[in-house]
């Protein structure tokens, strides 16, 4: 064997099994990293009811009974009583595990209001509110509630057994409430709140609805959030990360075999 079939046989050696190996052990690795997390992500994309033009989304990873919360809502009513709409919302349990639908109206007045949507969504299992009591007490207090027409809420808060229960049982959902009233017939206008009669229907009537279920995002390596696009795209990236690696390995090592066979030339 020539000196130079020597020289690329030893460097290929040396370079193929470090780029061939470096991929099961990072994914070994990640992989270990993903199940060692006990976070769980859950999501709810946010749909109008009762006529409401608003849309949002609401995540909650979930540890144990610890839950850190983020949300998104934008287009709800954005005055009220020359003030910022007040805008309660809850997480509710132990319902259906959905958002119901026009045939809950069952007083005809156009509206489904909260006590009617209740045999879909349930409960209130939490109240998601700026500060404060979370729990159902608190449900109906409009001075700790997000307000305005669009608003961020973030919170990290310890949830009750029983609506740590519903979010894995998928039988949670989040109900954001308060309507604008000009967007409701003349009978609901008239109406009192089936919640606090001393309010008018529009102020607690659910706005926007929307099922808590676990997303493919808790796959990210480490129990991270992918924000870029869900599914298993963190363990992909992992591999392609690890790939890249490979290949420049063996790229690395072509260039020296290049270098070595010119100067033996």
């Amino acid at each position: 064997m020539t000196n130079t079939r020597k020289t690329a046989a030893r460097v290929l050696a040396m370079t193929a099994p470090v780029a061939l190996l470096a991929l099961p052990l990072a994914f070994t690795s990640s992989t270990a990293s993903a199940r060692s997390s006990d976070s769980t992500t859950y999501m709810a994309t946010l749909k109008p009811l009762n006529h409401a033009g608003g849309s949002g989304m609401l995540m909650v990873q979930l540890t144990g009974s610890k839950a850190v919360i983020t949300e998104d809502v934008k287009g709800l009513a954005q005055t009220f009583m020359n003030a910022p709409f007040p805008h309660v919302q809850h997480i509710h349990i132990n319902g259906m595990g959905a958002c119901p639908n026009t045939s809950a109206d069952k007083n005809g007045d156009g509206v489904v209001s909260t006590t009617e949507g209740g045999p879909a969504y349930g409960a209130i299992g939490t109240t998601l509110g700026l500060t404060g009591d979370t729990s159902p007490a608190a449900g109906t207090n409009i001075k700790i509630a997000p307000s305005g027409a669009d608003f961020h809420y973030s919170r990290t808060i310890t949830l009750d057994a029983a609506t740590v229960a519903s979010i894995k049982d998928g039988k949670a959902v989040i109900v954001v409430h308060g309507l604008d009233p000009k967007t409701l017939s003349a009978k609901a206008q008239a109406e009192p709140s089936d919640l606090v009669p001393s309010l008018p229907l529009a102020a607690t009537s659910p706005a926007l609805c929307g099922p808590l279920a676990a997303s493919q995002m808790a796959m990210v390596p480490g129990g991270g959030v992918n924000t870029g696009g869900g599914g298993s795209s963190g363990i992909q990236d992992s591999w392609l990360f690890v790939t890249g690696a490979g290949l420049t390995a063996a790229a690395g090592g072509t260039l020296v075999l290049r270098r070595r066979t010119s100067a033996e030339k």
